[in-house]
């Protein structure tokens, strides 16, 4: 019902109602429409109709009127309803509005005091700023035109002088070609006896002039357009001026402006003055020079930018320089000019066909293509040198010259613009260039690839010249001590070269050691030949790398790779069985033939290659050490277990000597009245061994010092063996004494080398301690016992065998006995410890006998004599 309520008075309550159109509508019987809905309806939207109450136009007015009395009666009843309910709440309000009043009317009077406040601080305030504002824009004008009339001012005195500068240049210009007229045209005799400081105070006084006015040209530039404006920004590519700068610059004076033409063209011809005193500086060297055009191009502020410049074009320069080293075109053309120079005898001199030019020589023109591109090498090593030279001139200038006013160094004003010094920019271009041009010419001619990469050591000596021309300029050293980094910096420009030399040296390592030690599997047999072979290939090339530090080291890396594979090579064809050691003869095994070709050939290509030590540095000879040293321990591998095993073998036949009882008076088994069996074995073994074994191996030294071991082991072995035989008479002494005199013979044959016209080392004396052994062991077999402890009796007689003989002599055990030891077990426990520790042991021997003696009741009246003789030999070795 609300709702309806609501929707009927909804009409009334619109603020667009209007009674007397909602009156005259009723009276019309049309239905009514506020006037905002009238205007929705014109843009096109659709109206929202609030039609009247009169729902028909039939309804007559006496209804309306009832329908509007009774809406009056109700709402009148609602707002009565109300205002009776919420009268309470109507009245409070009512009171706090009252209070609010009486805050309201202070609020209001507070706020016109504020206003007040506000228009008085804007009078005392925003009134003078705008006054000081305007007095500040004023001075800042009148500055301004300070500043220009000052400007202005100078600007004149400045042009004034630039005049008589430039003036003075082209005079001092005129005086200078008159001179050099005048000096053309007189006689030497003039020339000497004429002051020689004319021309150049002449000059001198042209290079000042030109500082002065660059210095004028640039104080004037900075007058028109402001600071920064001196720079090359602030002029064109030909040194023209750019006045169109700046918001306060002087080119809106006339009297100014006339002279900006004149300006321009000072600076242009102070510019040209520069650049070609800065090129005659360097062509000549002449760094006085050089100094002042650097001063005047400092002056124009122009020096970072000419340093640049300068050394752009020397990069340039050399990078183009390097390009037509490399031209094959012009390497063609260089090689026809040398042919048709020098003709072959008995050619026809009639007309030739000219054919094009060729980009590949053939087998006739390689040679003279070959020479041509050494000669552009050459040359081309030359100019870099020139280059070079140039640019260190230059930086020292630069490093030593500062500016008379301010004291700026010149390298660090030139440092401003540049990323790195001038030579560091100069090496870095020059590597580049190598290292681009020489890898894309051998790329594309497989000419120049060849003859690079065979001639890489001439063409390394050309840099070698190269580094020696140009170390009187700059501070680059290369030496095998040390090397600069700018010189190996450039060499490693050329690793494509040295990578070609390598892998060719590489290849023709590897063919020598191919032809020694094939890699197919066929069974070979490397010899003397073979070994010296390799040895004389790795020497030769070394020996054509010894001239560079760095490029040797790179030819010994190759060298070690190789002779790594030649070890691991000959590793495999060693035979390590028992076939490879086996004595029992009569001929020698097939292991043992070949082990005898690997090592001679091991030997002799160690025994060359161990000389290179006094031929190269440590450092070098540091690096194929190892791989020396490694073919040195293969050949051992081979040579070792063969000498052991022939030292097992004779000393097995010489303790077989124990087997025959040399106490008897006769022993035919023995084979008495000439040598025992065992001596007839070891003639026989050595012999075999001499002339089956050790004659395989082509060693020489090493052979001779094999044979000098095996003859002083023999003898040691056998003076051991023979000092404990027991037991022992006399025709056993007469029996050793035999077998003594036979081994000499046998000893003396083995020593002598066949090979040889005369006998060498074939003297037993020449053994030394050991043969004077075997030669005073006869008289000691025959000594009285009274004897044997006189030193006199027994010279040359190691203390050890004159007690072993003691001992063989008394009832008292020897030290193998008491230890259950056999003959040989106790003479290899000998040969394995010291004298020393031998004698401790015999002396333990005598102890441990005296103890036994004393606890089992024993006749030790027989053994004391032996006793004390072994106690005097002992006290008296131990003196």
């Amino acid at each position: 019902m609300s709702q309806i309520i609501q929707s009927d008075y909804s009409l009334f309550a619109s603020a667009a109602f209007d009674a007397n159109e909602y009156a005259n509508a009723i009276l019309s019987g049309e239905p009514y429409l506020p006037s905002s809905d009238l205007k929705s309806s014109h843009v096109g939207k659709h109206p929202h109709k609030l039609s009247a109450p009169e729902a028909s136009a039939k309804d007559d007015i006496s209804q309306a009127i009832s329908k509007l009395s009774f809406g009056i009666e109700d709402v009148s009843k609602q707002i009565k309803s109300l205002v009776t309910t919420h009268h309470e709440d109507l009245l409070s309000q009512a009171a706090n509005a009252n209070r609010l009043s009486g805050s309201l009317t202070s609020v209001k009077s507070d706020l016109t005091d504020l206003d007040s406040s506000v228009e008085k601080l804007r009078r005392k305030i925003s009134v003078p700023r705008q006054s000081l504002h305007f007095s500040l824009s004023r001075l800042q004008k009148f500055q301004q035109a300070s500043d220009l009339l000052r400007r202005t001012s100078r600007f004149v005195v400045l042009a004034r002088r630039l005049q008589s500068q430039m003036a003075e240049m082209e005079q001092s210009a005129s005086k200078a070609n008159a001179s050099t007229t005048l000096k053309l045209s007189e006689s030497v005799a003039q020339m000497t006896s004429s002051d020689p400081s004319i021309l150049g105070d002449t000059g001198d006084g042209k290079e000042r002039t030109i500082a002065k006015a660059a210095l004028s040209i640039a104080e004037l530039v900075i007058l028109i357009d402001g600071p920064g404006a001196s720079d090359t920004s602030g002029a064109d590519s030909t040194g023209r001026v750019n006045i169109n700068k700046g918001d306060f610059n002087l080119r809106s004076i006339n009297a100014i402006t006339s002279h900006i033409p004149f300006i321009e063209d000072a600076r242009v011809k102070v510019t040209n003055e520069m650049v070609n005193m800065v090129i005659t500086g360097l062509s000549t060297l002449n760094q006085s020079l050089l100094a002042s055009s650097l001063q005047t191009a400092y002056n124009l502020g122009v020096l970072p930018y000419q340093v640049q410049a300068l050394m752009t074009e020397l990069a340039q320069d050399v990078e183009d320089r390097i390009k037509r080293a490399f031209d094959l075109t012009k390497i063609s053309k260089d090689a026809n000019k040398e042919g048709n120079a020098s003709p072959n005898p008995g050619t026809s001199t009639g007309p030739q066909y000219k054919s094009r030019v060729r980009t590949e020589p053939t087998n006739v023109t390689a040679p003279q293509w070959t020479a041509a591109l050494w000669v552009r090498l050459e040359k081309m090593t030359e100019e870099m040198a020139d280059c070079c030279i140039k640019v260190y001139t230059l930086e020292k200038v630069l490093k030593l010259k500062r500016d008379t006013i301010s004291q700026t160094l010149f390298l660090d004003e030139a440092m401003n613009i540049l990323e790195n010094t001038p030579s560091a920019t100069f090496w870095t271009a020059l590597s580049r260039a190598l290292e681009k041009h020489g890898r894309d010419s051998a790329r594309g001619s497989s000419f120049i690839q060849q003859t690079l990469s065979t001639g890489y050591p001439k063409l390394l000596r050309l840099f070698h010249e190269f580094f020696a021309k140009i170390a009187v300029h700059t501070d680059t050293v290369y030496s095998p001590s040390h090397q600069s980094p700018e010189t190996v910096l450039v060499l490693r420009s050329l690793t494509y070269f040295e990578t070609l030399y390598l892998s060719r040296s590489t290849n023709k390592l590897n063919e020598v050691v191919a032809q020694a030690f094939p890699s197919n599997g066929a069974r070979v047999t490397p010899g003397a030949n073979d070994g010296l072979n390799i040895a004389r290939t790795v020497t030769n090339e070394l020996d054509s790398a010894r001239f560079d530090p760095l490029f040797i080291r790179a030819v010994a890396k190759v060298v070690v790779s190789t002779l790594d594979i030649m070890i691991s090579r000959a590793d495999h064809l060693i035979v390590k069985d028992r076939a490879a050691i086996l004595l029992s003869g009569p001929s020698p095994t097939p292991a043992q033939i070949m082990n005898s070709y690997v090592a001679t050939c091991l030997y002799h290509c160690h025994s060359r290659l161990v000389k290179l030590r006094e031929e190269y540095s440590d450092a070098i000879f540091q690096i194929i050490s190892l791989s020396i040293d490694k073919i040195h321990a293969t050949y051992e591998q081979i040579v070792d277990p063969l000498l052991t095993a022939i030292r097992r073998e004779l000393g097995a036949i010489i303790a077989r000597l124990h087997r025959i009882d040399f106490g008897k008076s006769t022993d035919r088994a023995a084979g008495m009245g000439g040598p025992s069996f065992y001596m007839k074995d070891l003639v026989d073994k050595l012999s075999y061994i001499k002339l089956e074994v050790l004659n395989k191996y082509l060693v020489e030294e090493d052979n001779h010092k094999w044979i000098m071991s095996i003859v002083k082991f023999v003898l040691r072995t056998f003076v051991l063996h023979v000092s404990i035989t027991q037991p022992l008479g006399e025709s056993g002494k007469l029996q050793l004494t035999t077998d003594m005199t036979e081994l000499e013979f046998a000893l003396s044959a083995f020593m002598v080398d066949g090979s040889q016209s005369q006998k060498r080392g074939g003297n037993l004396d020449s053994l030394g301690d050991e043969y004077r052994l075997l030669r005073a062991m006869r008289p000691l077999l025959f000594l009285e016992n009274g004897q044997l402890a006189n030193p006199m009796y027994t010279t040359g007689v190691p203390p050890l065998i004159v007690l072993h003989h003691i001992l063989v002599r008394s009832p008292l055990p020897l030290p193998h006995s008491l230890h259950g030891w056999q003959e040989a077990e106790y003479v290899r426990w000998v040969d394995e410890h010291s004298e020393e520790e031998a004698k401790t042991l015999i002396e333990g021997g005598l102890s441990h006998w005296e103890k036994m003696a004393e606890t089992e009741g024993r006749n030790a009246k027989e053994a004391e004599e032996y006793v004390s003789l072994a106690r005097t030999v002992l006290q008296n070795a131990s003196i």
